[in-house]
Parts: C-alpha cells; structure tokens; sequence
C-alpha cells in the first residue's frame, strides 16, 4: 500500500467511553490504514485524512491481551438493496492471529462517524456494542448480545450483523477492547417470582418466546406459562400424572412422565393447549431432549427398552438402551445425544441418532443428574460426590472430573448468554453455581433455599423452578 495513499497523521484524543466493567482493558484497534497508540493503548484510527474506512482490507497490531502477536482487524461491506437504491452496508467484521493469551476475553468492537464521541449504531436498529466472548479458543456471542452470528475459526471469527444499520459510507473509525470476563454478573442476581400454584415444579424449558414449566402435583393444572420468568398462568393438563421433564423442538412442546400409562407424554404447540400421547412402554421416563430432527427420551427403569423416540413428538418408539441403567438426563450437541445416569458401572451413553446407543465411561460413578450443551462443551452435574460433583467432554465420550462449588443436590445444568448454570436441591444460600467454561465454578446466592430442580434460558433471561412446596417456587436472573 502506497505511503501517499493513507494519512498517517494522529487525531485529536476522544473523551473515555464508558467501559463494560470494571475489569475492561484499553485495548485495541486498527482498521486498514494508519493508527496512533495512546499511552492507553487505546487507539483511534482515521484514513484516507478524514475518508471513510476501506473494507474488506485489514491492518494488524499489537495490543493488550495479543501478547507479542499482531492481531488482524478486518471490516466486511455488503450492498444491499432498497426500494429506489441501494447502499454498501458495514455488516460484518473480522478478527484473526487471536493467540491462547486472550482466552476468557470479551471484545467489544464499536464503529464511529467522522466526528463525535458516540458510537454509531450498526445492527438491531440501535445495537452499539459488537460483543465477543472468547471461550477457550471458541468465540461466541457475548454478554447480552443478539441478532447477530459468529462464525469461529482457529485464532479467529467473524461477527456478523443479522439486521445491518451503518452505511459504510459513514463508518470513519473502528475501535476493539477486551476485558476479563470475571467480572461478568450473568446468573449472579436472582429473583424470587410467584408460581401460578403451589405445585411440585419439576422441570421448565423454553421455545416460540414462551417458558413452559411442568409439575408432578396439581390438579389439572400442571402446566403454568410465562412470556418474562415473572408472571405465570396455570393451564390445563389433559391428566394428572407425575411429570417430570419438558422440551421444546420442531415447533412443539414436549412433557414426559413416570406415570399415567399409558399415555406418559403430553404435547403442546403453544404451551397453553395440551394432548395427551400414548407411549410404547411404561418406563419412568425422566428427561426428554430435542436434536437432529428427533426427539428422545431416556427413563431409570425398563429392559432393555430405556429409551424412546419420535419425529414429532406424537407417535413413539422403544429403542434399546446401551445399558439398563437409571438414564435422568440426555441433551443434544453437535450431532450426537449423550445421557447420564445415577447408577451403572458406565454412567455415560451416546448416540449419534437416538437408535443406537454407546456405552461410555463417566468421569467418576457419582448420581448424574442433569447435562447440557454449550460452547462445544457437554456439562453434567451431579447430587453426590465430594468435590467432584460436575464432569465436562467436548464429544460425549471422554470425561473429565470438575470442581463443582458446592458439595449440593445438583439437579439441573444449562446454557445461555456464554455461561452454565446449575441449580440444586440443597445448600445453605448457594443453591447456583455459574462458570463461564464447565471447568471453574463460582456460588452464587439463590433467591430463596428450595429445592430447585429445573432451570432454562431464554430471551435474556435464566428461570429456575423448585419442587418443594410452601415456598419460593420460582426465581429468575437477568443477563
């Protein structure tokens, strides 16, 4: 690139943004052209003595988490068409020469006009704030961000704008900073909510904008909705059965059930309307997931037949289990369905489809209870074992043995907004834990001490639900 080409010359200091937390770390930015490194090593890039920026081009620099290695910025344009014309927009943006020293990182990446000190904004109609969790070498969407999606690489990702709102025309300035994550309060504050009734809630999961909790008490009205986590409505159940888990897949509600053969499965479009379905055998069936087309459903008891699917969620199939053991949890990611059990000598299965299944040896024999996925990273936590009472795989197969918080009743694990959450049926106000990995986890002060046995994300919001009565039935965290 010609030295005649790009102006080199500094800008005037902008005046300090307001930093995400405490912990935020000056820190980056470049854009192709010339840059000047403030004593901050914060940094402003202007091109071109005042022109727009030039995309699809990158400049590279050194800069706080980097190390020694020269980070590479590169913003991406797209035209897109308008009723009358057309214009080039800044829809995405990409970072590359991402070294291990800057894992457990957020990047925030912010676009600026040719003057001012606020930040344009450039997707979702107001979004500011391009945010970037680097999780291990694996980068997603970061703390409270949506309407956009990141693809990741090795060393690297692209954040792109679902909805893009800044023309290029007018994006003048670039600026990236990272920050520790370790000040990130996701699942920290938690709320206590009022339950539609005073139910045994069992399980909640979260599909088409809407919670859906499910209890294994109640009167014809073991269902209870929610749009917030915070105002609930009981709905009608088509029998009064014990049920024990709820999924959401393919446009359905799906509720399992130890009871109420033959009809052990109930499902609903809406939340609201529910049917009841037969099952192929009457097993206690514990936990139901959605994933690869399938749903599937795993019990403690049954020979041979633990476990069932369905396409549709109305008409079900017995599939033999890898072993008759008490199956309470199963998830999908990534392609493959993993269930963990409270018993058996191998305390793992795996299947790719739901049909067949693996028999794959646990980190350690403890009473799993609950999995999710998240991150590339499959987490299960247990309500037994001393110090031991999570374990974490990238694939299903191979475990390895994590330090859970607290030696508690953990019930229940998911994923949402770059953190797992877990929640247990006892503990002295520390009935949630939180880690940002699967690998370190933090206590965190549950709304009340009852015995939380489910917990969902959605729509920036964390909702648990507890099976013992009299109480605080309900709570929610904010991200």
């Amino acid at each position: 690139m010609s030295d005649t080409y790009y102006h080199d010359d500094p800008i005037a200091s902008e005046a300090p943004r307001r930093k995400k937390t405490s912990a935020l770390v000056a820190l980056v930015l470049f854009v192709v052209g010339g840059f000047y490194i403030q004593s901050t090593l914060a940094a402003n890039v202007s091109l071109n003595s005042g022109a727009p920026i030039q995309f699809g081009q990158g400049i590279s620099q050194t800069v706080a988490c980097s190390g020694a290695t020269n980070l590479t910025i590169t913003p991406n344009s797209n035209f897109v068409n308008a009723s009358g014309a057309g214009a080039f927009m800044f829809a995405s943006i990409s970072v590359s020469n991402i070294p291990s020293s800057c894992n457990g990182y957020e990047f925030t990446i912010n676009a600026y006009g040719n003057s001012g000190n606020s930040p344009l904004a450039i997707f979702n109609s107001t979004s500011t704030n391009a945010v970037i969790f680097n999780n291990a070498g694996t980068f997603q969407l970061g703390t409270g961000v949506s309407g956009a999606s990141i693809t990741s690489g090795s060393g690297s990702f692209t954040f792109s704008f679902a909805s893009p709102v800044a023309t290029a025309a007018s994006v003048f300035k670039v600026t990236l900073q990272s920050g520790s994550r370790s000040a990130n309060t996701v699942g920290t504050n938690w709320v206590s909510r009022t339950s539609a009734a005073d139910l045994s809630w069992e399980d909640v999961a979260f599909g088409n904008g809407i919670f859906v909790a499910i209890a294994d008490t109640g009167s014809g009205n073991r269902v209870m909705t929610s749009t917030d986590g915070i105002t609930w409505t009981s709905r009608t159940t088509p029998l009064d059965t014990s049920w024990t888990a709820v999924t959401y897949g393919n446009g359905i509600f799906v509720a399992v059930s130890i009871l109420g053969a033959p009809n052990q499965v109930m499902t609903s479009t809406d939340g609201i309307t529910w049917t009841s379905r037969a099952t192929p055998v009457n097993n206690y069936w514990q936990d139901v997931t959605y994933g690869n087309g399938i749903f599937v459903a795993v019990a403690s008891t049954g020979t041979g037949n633990r476990v069932m699917t369905s396409t549709d969620g109305i008409t079900w199939t017995s599939r033999a289990s890898a072993e008759d053991n008490s199956w309470y949890g199963v998830t999908c990611g990534n392609g493959t369905f993993v269930a963990v059990a409270n018993s058996g000598t191998n305390r793992v299965m795996t299947s790719t489809d739901g049909i067949s299944w693996t028999a794959r040896t646990s980190a350690v024999n403890n009473t799993w209870y609950g999995i999710t996925y998240g991150n590339g990273t499959f987490v299960a936590v247990a309500g037994s074992g001393t110090g031991n009472r999570v374990m974490t795989s990238p694939d299903g197969i191979t475990w390895t043995s994590r330090t859970s918080a607290a030696n508690n009743s953990w019930f229940d694990v998911t994923y949402g907004d770059g953190t797992f959450i877990a929640v247990a049926g006892s503990g002295t106000g520390n009935r949630v834990m939180t880690s940002p990995d699967g690998i370190t986890w933090t206590s965190r002060t549950s709304a009340a001490d009852s015995s939380w046995g489910g917990v969902a994300y959605g729509n920036g919001t964390f909702v648990a639900v507890a099976y013992s009565l009299g109480g605080i039935q309900v709570m929610t965290s904010t991200s």
